[in-house]
């Protein structure tokens, strides 16, 4: 591993994750199923691709997929097992292109990933995917910023016993794995009170989640003395980053069945419209679906950031430094969209990132190029509350 430590002068970065959606043609990883022998090398040349697209934006901090590595821990399939080991050279050469462009890597393992799992087999099956992707980062000789990034997990009943049993599967960690895993707040279950009470405990880094903490904070932190506490789980040199997102505003449209009953009352003249429910449209008495819309969930994560939220929560962080992981569901879009709005709106915010009035005209381009109409990733993110369900 190379220790290049990060200096004043460079500027933050602006991350994203995974799925590139401003330009077609990217794929994070390899998606081919098992039958078709996929594998890491094939993952890698797609991947950088990524990184020419991102060099060609100047965007300058990535997170790699969690499927990277296709199969390699899967219990059930030993001939994938080998498959980090076998692609050494490839992942000595992506690292070196990663370094060479400046670009900022890391992981966020999903939330399948349990150390405080109460099943010792899945705790066990989560260290082994952690190791995986511990090796990855190790072999394309990154520095300690390539960071693999989870959650506590759930509550199981005990929040304190399960706080407790994540410290336990953290310390049956191998040390490539202890090096590289960062501990973040959530949004629904574990506050920063409590990843700061895990990390006076074990000594690991804490990655502070802005939108998390709005969501989560019984304690009443405030955010600035909590941010300075989370930095300061950092070595001197290593320079930390968070995550940032703006919460969804816009109604949910969920889909509901219309049972016959239900169509052939409608057809008798009765309403097929529940009392206080509100439909995105009138609903037809032979329609089999209607569209319900219900007021948002506010950890769900807009697909934009919103700039005035942005720029006052970083002027609240005047004079620290960090990396900033945005995590609207528009992915590499949202920044395209963010880095114009900053040097706009907050032409200071833009400066910390390296965003100058000289850059008004290429920003200017890429904003008018969204015109033409981006789709926004469907799925839950990795960090929305609506995912860690799967923790329970």
């Amino acid at each position: 591993m190379t220790d290049v430590p990060s200096t004043p002068e460079r500027p933050l970065r602006l991350g994203f994750p995974v799925k590139v959606m401003g330009k077609p043609g990217f794929k994070s990883n390899d998606t081919r199923r098992w039958q078709k022998n996929p594998h890491l090398k094939c993952s890698l040349e797609e991947v950088s691709k990524i990184l020419d697209y991102l060099a060609g934006e100047k965007l300058d901090m990535y997170r790699l997929s969690s499927d990277l590595a296709p199969y390699a821990t899967h219990p059930d399939m030993p001939q994938f097992h080998n498959m980090v080991a076998e692609s050494d050279a490839e992942l000595r050469a992506f690292g070196a292109k990663a370094r060479e462009l400046d670009i900022r890597l890391s992981f966020h393992p999903s939330q399948y990933v349990l150390l405080n799992s109460p099943d010792p087999d899945l705790t066990a099956k989560s260290i082994w995917d952690l190791s995986s992707q511990a090796e990855m980062l190790d072999r394309m000789e990154l520095n300690d910023e390539a960071v693999m990034v989870t959650h506590v997990g759930g509550v199981y009943d005990d929040p304190e016993a399960s706080r407790a049993r994540w410290i336990e599967g953290f310390e049956k960690c191998p040390e490539h794995v202890k090096r590289r895993l960062v501990l973040e707040n959530d949004d629904i279950r574990f506050s920063c009170a409590d990843v700061l009470w895990i990390h006076e405990r074990t000594g690991v880094r804490l990655i502070f989640d802005y939108q998390h903490m709005w969501c989560l904070n019984p304690e009443r932190l405030e955010m600035r003395p909590t941010l300075e506490r989370f930095l300061a789980t950092w070595p001197e040199g290593v320079r930390p980053k968070i995550h940032f997102s703006s919460p969804r505003t816009e109604m949910r449209e969920i889909k509901q069945k219309i049972t016959p009953k239900q169509r052939a009352a409608a057809k008798a003249g009765k309403s097929n419209t529940k009392k206080g429910e509100l439909l995105k449209t009138s609903v037809k008495a032979t329609a089999r679906i209607k569209t319900v819309l219900r007021p948002p969930i506010w950890t769900g994560h807009s697909d934009f950031t919103n700039p005035f939220e942005f720029a006052t929560f970083m002027r609240m962080a005047e004079g620290l430094e960090f990396d900033v992981m945005m995590e609207g569901k528009s992915k590499d879009v949202s920044l395209l969209k963010l880095r114009p709005d900053l040097l706009r709106f907050a032409p200071d915010v833009a400066a910390r990132f390296g965003i100058r009035a000289e850059d008004a005209a290429a920003l200017a381009r890429d904003e008018a190029a969204l015109e033409r109409g981006v789709a926004a990733e469907d799925e839950p993110d990795v960090d929305e509350g609506l995912q860690l369900e799967a923790a329970e």
